[in-house]
């Protein structure tokens, strides 16, 4: 799960993945995300109701075992406990890709899905084989600059750890530049509907981007650039890789700093070293730069002082509109050597096909993995087994409690259900799903991504992810209001959660997509009691071997989540309109390419 509230920069190391156990490390907890920012609604945004605002409360929900039928919505509250139940129970090993557990966690999804009476979305198939490859670098890799110039004579080296993490997506076993000519980019954007070009004027090809981690919008705190304080998709890290690529750089360096990045220096270097883990690609991801980094903010300082430049200095001007990217006449040389391990996992699909327009398409999706076991003791008194309830067997439950209720409502639009693997690892199952769709994106209304759904009980409000994106924020007030609910943009936008979990692979293909998560102000409680229960999950359970089914659970709350995303697919399934980004959204240009595609 990347909570809207705990999130890893980069997955954990999957122990034993693709061989012997002794070679992985064992999953690290998340570190401990700092207080929760003041909430900042994009301009962009509708109008809606004051978050934590007063709210007539609907009526009390069923006991356990009850069934919750609410303007269509039937679920058995007994059948949504005993998926998680027995997807998070230490027969399942904490449902890892490549163990025993992923088998028995395959097995059991498909087994849902042939119940329902859904049919499988590939072919005869309801797996889509999810290819995957491990790549470790070794711990000799380092980066030397060198002078040119004013500064010939003289040279820094960075050593792996400490002053610069490397890596390359590339699938070879060694991968280095020599002599690259370092340029400072800026931000590395390129988004025209900003009207921003950090690469205009350069060839890259042969030399080396310098990047400043997020956007200029959070640097300036500018409401006018961008989104402000709110993160786009231009600033996260894996943007600026893709886009130092497309720009032919034969490697891409960021600076850190930790206020841009939402995490220290220290996050860098347990995320980004030992066993990186990701999805294969036909060409062996040829395309990318052939080194890849993160350089340790003192050391961004150093080189460009070497260059004569003043970091500080170059941070308020590549905030500006009409920077240009600096050529800085020093060079770097450096190399990694790998080790490379490959697997097979698989997503899961099914399909309830559509009446009328079978070839449109809404979309539910959660992932499935979670981090196996422990390699050796890791709290929870002795307990070694990840079992993930809440992260994510509740959104695997979810998508197969809605796929329960609509069923037999006969849709107009077809409805897939799209279980994923390897979100744990960086969103890799949605990452190959997005680019070897089994449904057209064109033709696929909207996502709603269930990632995570927290039994705190019931809430006057609803945290909507990304507030701010799209028109199915105005259905979702609708019935949010239905039940006397308002809602609640997530109160650290410019860490740009939207951007981290499983939708966020069908929003780069245009798809509108909606990511909701539990509201902060409990009816039995409030704002107190919710954020005393978020801080002992996040001590306790959140990656940790106490993340485990309870029968206790107060599930009342997400069963009117789950009610929620019902609603809006159902809607969605019987209407002939498309959902659209809002204005100035990154992905509403991809959206409306797509337009064509629908009407041929």
């Amino acid at each position: 799960m990347h909570h809207y509230l705990r999130h890893f920069p980069v997955a954990v190391a999957f122990a034993g993945l693709l061989g012997a156990a002794s070679a992985f490390a064992a999953p690290q907890a998340n570190a401990p995300a700092s207080a929760p920012a003041q909430a900042i609604a994009p301009a962009s945004a509708p109008a809606i109701a004051p978050a934590i605002a007063p709210a007539t409360a609907p009526a009390s929900g069923p006991a356990t075992g009850a069934t919750t039928a609410v303007r269509g919505f039937h679920v058995a509250e007994s059948d949504y406990r005993r998926h998680i139940e027995t997807l998070a129970s230490d027969a399942f090993e904490g449902r890892k890709p490549g163990s025993a557990g992923e088998a028995r966690t395959l097995d059991y999804i498909e087994g849902e899905f042939r119940r329902l009476g859904l049919k499988p979305a590939n072919g005869d198939s309801y797996r889509q084989p999810v290819p995957l490859v491990e790549i470790t670098a070794a711990t000799d890799a380092k980066l030397t600059i060198s002078g040119a110039g004013a500064s010939a004579g003289q040279s820094l080296e960075l050593a792996y750890g400490p002053d610069i993490l490397l890596w390359t997506k590339r699938v070879q076993m060694q991968s280095a530049v020599t002599g690259s000519e370092l340029v400072f980019v800026g931000h590395g954007v390129v988004a025209p509907e900003y009207g921003w070009n950090d690469y205009a004027g350069v060839d890259m090809k042969g030399k080396t981007a310098l990047i400043l981690i997020n956007d200029p919008g959070f640097a300036t705190a500018d409401a006018t650039l961008f989104k402000g304080r709110s993160l786009t998709y231009y600033g996260r890290w894996t943007y600026k890789f893709e886009e130092a690529a497309r720009q032919g750089a034969a490697g891409a360096i960021i600076i850190h700093d930790t206020a841009g990045a939402a995490y220290g220096w220290d996050v860098v270097q347990t995320s980004w070293s030992g066993p990186q883990l990701d999805a294969a690609s036909p060409d062996g991801n040829a395309g990318r730069a052939a080194l890849e980094g993160w350089m340790a903010g003192e050391n961004g300082t150093k080189v460009l002082a070497m260059a004569g430049q003043d970091l500080a200095k170059l941070r308020i001007q590549a905030s500006q509109r009409g920077f240009k990217a600096l050529p800085l006449g020093i060079n770097a040389t450096g190399g990694v050597r790998n080790l490379i391990r490959r697997a097979n996992s698989a997503n899961l699909a099914a399909v309830l096909p559509g009446t009328e327009r079978p070839g449109e398409y809404v979309v539910f999706m959660a992932h499935w993995d979670h981090l196996g076991k422990a390699m050796s003791f890791a709290g929870g008194g002795g307990d070694t087994i990840f079992n993930g309830a809440v992260d994510n067997a509740t959104g695997v439950a979810g998508i197969l409690a809605i796929a329960a209720a609509l069923k037999d409502t006969k849709p107009e639009r077809s409805v897939l259900f799209l279980a994923v693997t390897a979100e744990e690892s960086g969103l890799l199952g949605s990452y190959y799903y997005g680019n070897n769709p089994l449904v057209s994106h064109a033709r696929t209304a909207a996502a709603f991504n269930i990632d995570a759904l927290h039994p705190l009980g019931r809430t006057r409000d609803v945290t909507v992810v990304g507030y701010g994106a799209s028109s199915l924020e105005d259905e979702l007030q609708v019935f949010a209001t239905q039940q006397g609910r308002v809602l609640r943009p997530d109160p650290v936008p410019e860490r740009g959660y939207f951007f981290r979990s499983d939708h966020f692979n069908l929003a780069k293909h245009g798809v509108p997509a909606l990511y909701i998560k539990e509201g902060a102000d409990l009816l039995e409680g409030g704002v107190e009691r919710a954020e005393a229960i978020d801080r002992e999950f996040n001590a306790t359970r959140y990656h940790k071997p106490g993340d485990e089914y309870s029968p206790t659970w107060d599930v009342k709350g997400s069963i009117e989540d789950l009610e929620l995303l019902y609603l809006m697919g159902l809607q969605q399934a019987n209407s002939a309109a498309w959902p659209q980004w809002y204005a100035g959204s990154e992905f509403r240009a991809i959206r409306e390419r797509s337009a064509a595609e629908r009407v041929r």
